[in-house]
């Protein structure tokens, strides 16, 4: 007929990492979700609401089989891992995960938020370089006892 709209064709998870394998990204199952990679950056991917792809554990650079996450120490950004290896980000690191992202989000064909697209943002922040601050409560000069 001359009015008939076609329906949208509802894609499945499998259907998603397809057009991210088609797009360049190396899709890889492990035990906690679907590995996405490219150029030494990665993140997890796991199904969410309506099989749209829900990123687990966001994008960071492979050291070794980990991925290191992009933490914020408050005078510099590092990135590291569960196991705990760390190691200085570099400025080209970051721009390779905001490429990452853009790029992983165009595939699946996510919407791209305006904030989200003005750079990387870090996953841990870690402002307080005062250690063992918060864990003994001290006597303050100011406190009476009574």
């Amino acid at each position: 007929m001359f009015f008939r709209h076609e329906r949208p064709k509802v894609l499945s998870f499998e259907d998603h990492l397809a057009k991210a394998r088609a797009a360049g990204f190396t899709v890889q199952s492990t035990g906690g979700g679907t590995r996405i990679e490219r150029n030494g950056i990665a993140c997890i991917a796991q199904p969410g609401v309506g099989e749209l792809p829900r990123i687990t554990e966001r994008p960071g650079v492979m050291m070794g089989s980990e991925i290191g996450t992009l933490t914020d120490g408050g005078f510099q950004k590092f990135f590291r891992t569960p196991r705990g290896k760390s190691k200085p980000a570099l400025a080209e690191e970051l721009v390779a995960i905001h490429d990452f992202q853009e790029d992983l989000r165009e595939a699946f064909g996510l919407t791209s938020l305006y904030n989200e697209a003005l750079g990387t943002v870090s996953n841990k922040y870690l402002y307080d370089r005062v250690k063992g601050r918060d864990q003994v409560p001290t006597h303050k000069p100011w406190q009476t006892t009574v």
